[in-house]
């Protein structure tokens, strides 16, 4: 922590230590945080839309998230864009800009999509981890092993790490995870997109690809194809779905020109890297491609490699299940400890002394609550373990209240623009448009997931 009267140490106008960032370096670290296990799931949408129509919803989905991104970054800094107060987070940017009942929406919306993601990532480490275990008994003991096991093990192995991580009182002593998580998931995405490349190159496979997609009658029901190809527009949007980064840009009259560059070079180059992991996944799988696209290569002779990358996930989403959790422990510990301030169980703290490392601080309520949200997560996780449909879910989720939404109002409200004009007029109509997007995906999800615990 720098206080504004240290010697020394250069402070933006808010008082805060200044910041140093470029437009280049605000990119990359946007991009570290887009690209992310959504990706492994943008081959299984693509057979969805088909050839057309999969590049396409990938590209509009792009368009649209830049455009609200740019929207964003106008209402960054409040009340005018170059002097004033700096907002450190997305929900600082809501307050200043809307205030009232819109920031409870964000903040419930925020909060419903870390906790969904938390059970998402669970899911997606058991599927990992039961592939890594699938693959080496199918070529260590032959395909008629009957190597294939349940996921819930491994879900419970996952949760356990997360049991013990969360215990961790402060999330600034993650940061090591933070940064082994953006390398794990830049480590499994190119093997992803490499590994398909390869089965395509080698030819052989005679994989069933249509410009539709899935074909009715032959792959799937009319039925079956309408509720994949919503619950593939909720994929997508989980795959896009990500926080912008928010004033780490150094003050200056171009700081918000240096923003939208840093946004739009980010989204250029995510776009760029989703449709060819999406385009190479269908073209290496057809019709057939199995939801996550790293489960699907058991029996090739790359076997290892996509080992390799499955464990990446894994270290990935140890990571990013505490990246996602951290701020809803802190949340509901500062809200126990402001209504219940004379609470011992809540406040104390006991010092367990650990060889080698000093006094660890226990808090028993900590250590509770901690314990039971990461057991619940985890058991929901075991109920529905189904990758998709709750990728899907978690994607319709975000994308319409926190990309859309919000952003849209805000810059309304910032620029002050007639409610009744024709430029609110398009404005409002993007976000409906996005809103039955929205509705429809999650609706699709909801029924989703329905029918598989029923057929399971």
């Amino acid at each position: 922590m720098v206080e504004a009267g240290d010697p020394g140490v250069e402070l933006d106008e808010d008082g805060l230590p200044k910041r140093t960032g470029t437009w280049l370096s605000a990119s990359a670290h946007i991009i570290t945080v887009v690209i992310g296990s959504g990706v492994l799931s943008l081959g299984w949408a693509i057979a969805q839309l088909g050839w057309i129509a999969g590049p396409a919803a990938l590209l509009v989905f792009a368009f649209i998230i830049w455009f609200t991104s740019m929207l964003l970054v106008e209402c960054n800094k409040s009340p005018d864009p170059i002097t004033g107060k700096r907002n450190y987070c997305y929900m600082d940017v809501i307050k200043a800009n809307l205030g009232g009942v819109k920031v409870k929406v964000c903040g419930i919306a925020q909060y419903v999509v870390l906790v969904a993601a938390t059970i998402g990532y669970t899911v997606t480490a058991g599927i990992s981890m039961v592939t890594v275990g699938n693959t080496s008994c199918l070529h260590r003991y032959g395909h008629d092993a009957g190597c294939h096991r349940s996921n819930t093990p491994y879900m419970i192995i996952f949760g356990c790490i997360e049991l013990i991580l969360s215990q961790i009182p402060n999330f600034h002593q993650l940061s090591f995870l933070s940064t082994l998580a953006a390398i794990m998931s830049f480590a499994y995405s190119f093997i992803a997109v490499a590994l398909s490349i390869t089965k395509v190159a080698e030819g052989g496979n005679h994989v069933e690809t249509s410009l539709g997609g899935v074909r009715v009658g032959i792959d799937v029901t009319l039925e079956e194809k309408v509720w994949q190809l919503l619950v593939a527009l909720g994929n997508i949007a989980f795959a896009y779905g990500f926080s912008i980064v928010l004033d780490t840009i150094k003050s200056g009259p171009s700081k918000i020109k240096e923003m939208k560059k840093a946004t739009s070079v980010a989204i250029s180059v995510t776009t760029i890297f989703y449709v060819l992991c999406g385009v190479t996944g269908y073209a290496a799988f057809g019709n057939k491609i199995s939801g996550n696209l790293l489960t699907g290569f058991e029996l090739d002779r790359l076997f290892w490699l996509a080992n390799v990358a499955n464990v990446c996930v894994v270290v990935h989403l140890i990571g990013a299940y505490q990246i996602l959790a951290q701020p809803v422990f802190q949340f509901v510990e500062k809200k126990c400890a402001e209504k219940w301030p004379e609470s011992g169980f809540i406040k104390a703290t006991y010092q367990i002394p650990i060889p080698m490392s000093g006094n660890y601080d226990v808090n028993l309520f900590r250590v509770v609550w901690r314990s039971i949200y990461v057991i619940i997560a985890s058991l929901v996780a075991i109920i529905l373990p189904f990758f998709n449909d709750l990728l899907g879910l978690i994607g319709a989720a975000v994308f319409w209240p926190l990309t859309v939404f919000l952003p849209v109002e805000m810059y309304i409200k910032h620029k002050k623009i007639p409610r009744f004009s024709f430029t609110c007029f398009c404005y409002e109509a993007l976000s409906l448009f996005c809103l039955i997007i929205t509705l429809v995906a999650a609706a699709a999800s909801v029924r989703g997931l329905i029918v598989s615990v029923k057929g399971s």
